[in-house]
């Protein structure tokens, strides 16, 4: 079951609680709203000390969207749970944009421009931007579920695949790799890197044999670039063919399957590149920090019949993980990260030519765009109760993204301001 984060009347926080009590404490008057997202309660009045049971944050960071759990390790109970979806690969489409539309401009007979050699130094451990904001995004949210809830402990999921014991399967000095882990890395890269479907055919939703492309009676090495998937019926069908032999009737398909075979897998290479500048900034909160394997993730799963989840993966990272987890009624939050809008005050078409500007002033009438608002309209053409995303203009006259749709022309006098604007959106 989701809890509800409490803070004492010094902002310190307290052990969470059922909802039932979290609404009986806002009914009494005797705690107030704090945070809509995650939904947070403040008492009014100091409670007398009482014990709190410690909480461990869970983290499975992805190159798309990263599982967050916070876990008791006592009771397995999962106290929260949410998905952060990144815009690493916007900011990659907006940076692309931009570097083409000062191409275009350095190309055209405009004024003179002085050259610009080795005045652009970049520090030390420098990520590329798409890169950092997934770093940046875990750590607001690490950082705020820290001032929300009793966290004690970190376990993040720091490789997502083996890469060493995969090209080389008999090395030694890891005791999980002749024992029952054996095989999770590299089955779980094949799965990710293959679209978990049959390489020759194509099938998905069947068992799927890890099959060597190149064969093993042939010559061929057990390395992770020799290795694919394929159904049971065509392993048999190409037993120790070669694939050249296996596939001549078709060359377009066994091009696809050579190229893809040496094909990186982008995903995990984003992850790899930020795993160990999220583990420098997991430390610096100051608490423990516990790292996992994928392979270890998917094992824990495994072992208690879960489904594939971000936030079950992120339940299930390292060994601290309970033997039997609580997962009954657990509601998802659903966190987007949007940004905070753009410095750029000119706008350009799709050209590079300016089209328009942005006002200077963000704020009017006590709102600003991305405010999570609900306006409860009680005349006019718009009678009704909205809650979403606002965008503001100076008018007065706001329009209100909902989940049913965009409202244009709502007073700012209906509208009540319920989350600030903090660069996400939220559902649930």
């Amino acid at each position: 079951m989701s809890k509800i984060f409490v803070l004492n009347a010094d902002k310190r926080p307290l052990d969470p609680i059922h909802p039932a009590q979290a609404r009986q404490l806002l009914r009494n008057k005797k705690a107030a709203i704090y945070r809509k997202f995650p939904f947070t309660i403040i008492l009014k009045e100091s409670r007398p000390e009482a014990p709190i049971h410690p909480l461990r944050l869970k983290i499975d960071p992805g190159a798309k969207q990263t599982g967050i759990a916070l876990v008791n390790d006592f009771t397995g109970e999962i106290v929260f749970a949410a998905e952060l979806k990144h815009k690493g690969f916007a900011i990659r489409e907006a940076l692309t944009s931009r570097r083409q539309l000062r191409r275009g401009r350095r190309a055209r007979k405009t004024r003179y421009r002085k050259p610009r050699f080795l005045n652009r130094t970049r520090p030390q451990d420098w990520l590329a931007p798409s890169l950092q904001s997934r770093v940046e995004n875990i750590k607001t949210w690490v950082n705020k579920l820290c001032r929300f809830a009793p966290i004690e402990a970190i376990s993040q999921e720091l490789v997502r695949f083996d890469m060493q014991l995969m090209h080389n399967p008999d090395i030694q000095g890891k005791e999980y790799q002749q024992g029952t882990l054996a095989g999770y890395e590299t089955r779980e890269f094949l799965l990710e890197k293959w679209n978990r479907q049959c390489a020759y055919c194509g099938v998905k939703d069947v068992p799927l044999q890890i099959e060597h492309i190149h064969p093993r009676a042939k010559g061929g090495s057990n390395s992770i670039t020799n290795l694919t998937l394929s159904c049971q019926k065509c392993n048999l069908k190409k037993g120790t063919r070669d694939i050249k032999e296996f596939l001549k009737k078709d060359p377009s398909k066994l091009d696809k399957i050579l190229r893809q075979a040496n094909k990186a897998l982008a995903d995990a290479a984003a992850v790899n590149t930020t795993r160990f500048a999220l583990l420098n900034v997991l430390k610096e909160t100051g608490l423990p920090v516990e790292i996992g394997s994928g392979g270890l993730t998917k094992f824990n799963r495994s072992q208690q019949k879960l489904d594939k989840t971000h936030w079950i993966d992120a339940a299930c990272v390292g060994k601290s993980t309970p033997a039997r987890l609580i997962i009954k009624a657990v509601k998802l939050l659903l966190i987007t990260a949007n940004g905070h809008g753009s410095r750029q005050s000119c706008r350009t078409d799709k050209y590079g030519f300016p089209s328009r500007h942005v006002p200077r002033e963000k704020i009017h009438f006590g709102f600003q765009t991305g405010d999570i608002v609900k306006a409860i309209v009680t005349t006019g053409k718009k009678v009704g109760i909205y809650v979403g995303k606002v965008a503001i203009r100076s008018s007065g006259s706001f329009n209100i993204s909902t989940k049913d749709g965009l409202v244009q022309g709502i007073s700012h006098k209906f509208c009540k301001r319920i989350h600030a604007k903090d660069g996400y959106s939220y559902a649930v």
